[in-house]
């Protein structure tokens, strides 16, 4: 089989090289509900994925309901969620995501990518994350990994992550969506770093325009 001569050939080609690869791709939060996840995720927002796990416990075991976290005291909660950093504002963006669910979605976590958006420390990624992971609804997550992946792989030029993730949606069934972005974030930790992108070991390398495969195999 030629290689794929379009973005969009190229994507469904990666889709399933990474299905692959990571069959099993979740999201790497620990949660047990909607709204378990939504807190985790507005943490995870310049902080890893491990640093927000140890910290989640804690404040799911003082504040196990958006009620609970809507009345909590700022200063108690900065305290539980100061090694994430930024840990004011999100600190403050917790508390309001809670209050708007319980005034306005009767404390239920919303669906709707719509209605997410309207949550304090939530956008369009963090929407989509929770429509994909938890409601399995479609939903393509565009995180720094993705957006990085998605320009080496020569599958969009835009920097924009609403813009990214309009692109990568038109390419792939919106089934599909959910476990695509999780599977970038996985191959963005694990092989392309942002830094020192393991092409010599990538499944991706002859199909990746960025590929330094053909650069190393000729220092050697």
């Amino acid at each position: 089989m030629g290689k794929p001569r379009t973005p969009a050939g190229r994507a469904k080609e990666v889709a399933a090289r990474l299905a692959v690869l990571y069959p099993g791709a979740e999201c790497e939060l620990t949660h047990s509900n909607p709204y378990e996840l939504l807190a985790a995720t507005i943490l995870s927002a310049q902080c890893t994925d491990v640093r927000v796990n140890m910290v989640t416990p804690a404040l799911f075991a003082k504040y196990p309901t958006p009620h609970d976290l809507a009345a909590a005291n700022p200063t108690e909660l900065e305290t539980i969620v100061k090694s994430t950093g930024f840990y004011q504002s999100k600190a403050k963006n917790l508390i309001g995501m809670a209050t708007r669910v319980v005034e306005v979605y009767g404390g239920e976590i919303p669906r709707e990518l719509e209605d997410l958006v309207t949550l304090p420390g939530v956008g369009r990624k963090t929407g989509n994350v929770l429509r994909s992971v938890v409601f399995d609804l479609p939903g393509l997550a565009v995180d720094t990994h993705v957006g990085r992946l998605s320009r080496r792989l020569g599958l969009t030029t835009e920097d924009d992550p609403v813009k990214v993730e309009k692109v990568l949606n038109a390419f792939l069934p919106p089934a599909e969506w959910g476990k695509f972005s999780l599977r970038l974030i996985l191959h963005g930790r694990r092989v392309c770093d942002a830094k020192k992108p393991k092409c010599d070991i990538c499944e991706l390398g002859d199909i990746c325009p960025s590929s330094q495969m053909p650069t190393k195999a000729k220092s050697k």
